[in-house]
């Protein structure tokens, strides 16, 4: 079984985008029918809003609109984050929570540990809200809650999916020292639209943290995911393979943009099925390890499967 952990606290009443309130309306485009899930409802999918209730946890699965929670509530790979469920940042595509986030909680590493080895995790993915409002951006929290889980259930690999850590000095080797299997952090878009969709990043900063990390440990799997349909062209999309294949990195994800409501980025097109085909065989031909383009592919989607997958790559590639 697989799950992909984090760990919050319980949403306010406050508003969840303050900053977007102003914001004109933007129209929200019909689906087309490749885009569109079963609704869920399986015996398992309502076991785990139990046990998500009853534990009183927040999941990104619903703070973010997955369209996939269906299908993984049903095989109990629930989504959850660590550091809260405020971010400080205000991206123009993301519906978690912004604001200014609550303390750190101490005890949260121990409680992911735990969670991992009573849901018998074989891998367990961990991310986070963006804390710019702490000095190490939540490196320490992120490597704390690394190593708490190697000590209770050492088989379980453990990827990360980070924040950039943009002006934390000394941050991303505090999370690469405690030895991830897999360290994703997302480009999300294309520069050219990093003004008007990720703001508060930086693109080169993203792919020189992402070379970093195979330059501190090659053994650690790379990892990035990006979304299409909010205007990009074709072009930029192959520019940015090739960005982050100078950058060494093995695995990319690429799905399509979702609207989650009408003060965020409109959706611009819907890729079709064979346009996500058209890249996941380009990305393969440009070297990555492993490419998932579909619809419906979000960054921890399939994550234990596409793990085995990457190690299953790499041995081929090294004739091992």
């Amino acid at each position: 079984m697989v799950t992909i952990l984090d760990t919050v606290t319980n949403p306010s009443n406050r508003p969840r985008h303050p900053e977007k309130a102003k914001r004109p309306d933007s129209p929200i485009l019909r689906k087309p029918a490749w885009i569109r899930v079963k609704a869920p409802g399986s015996p398992v999918y309502r076991e785990t809003v139990d046990v998500v209730r009853k534990n009183g946890l927040v999941t990104v699965c619903e703070e973010a609109g997955c369209p996939n929670i269906g299908e993984c509530w049903s095989k109990r790979h629930a989504t959850f984050m660590i550091m809260g469920d405020t971010c400080t940042r205000a991206c123009a595509f993301c519906n978690v929570r912004t604001g200014l986030p609550g303390p750190l909680d101490a005890g949260e590493p121990d409680r992911v540990a735990d969670a991992v080895a009573r849901l018998g995790l074989d891998h367990v993915v961990i991310t986070s809200v963006d804390r710019d409002d702490l000095e190490d951006g939540g490196a320490r929290h992120f490597a704390e809650t690394i190593r708490a889980i190697r000590r209770r259930t050492p088989a379980t690999t453990i990827e990360v999916l980070t924040p950039d850590f943009l002006r934390k000095e000394g941050a991303l080797e505090i999370v690469v020292e405690a030895r991830p299997d897999v360290f994703n952090h997302n480009l999300e878009t294309v520069p050219s639209l990093y003004l008007t969709v990720r703001p508060g990043a930086r693109y080169f900063h993203s792919i020189r943290l992402l070379q970093r990390v195979k330059e501190l440990d090659p053994a650690i799997f790379t990892k990035s995911g990006i979304m299409v349909g909010l205007g990009e062209t074709r072009n930029e999309v192959l520019q940015l393979m090739d960005d982050l294949r100078s950058a060494d990195v093995d695995f990319l994800t690429i799905g399509q943009y979702l609207q989650p409501t009408r003060k965020h980025h409109p959706v611009a097109a819907f890729i079709t099925p064979e346009e996500f085909r058209a890249y996941e065989t380009i990305g393969k031909a440009k070297g990555f390890l492993l490419v998932a383009a579909s619809p419906l592919t979000r960054s921890s989607y399939h994550a234990g499967d596409d793990f085995a997958a990457l190690r299953a790559a790499r041995r081929e590639r090294l004739g091992r």
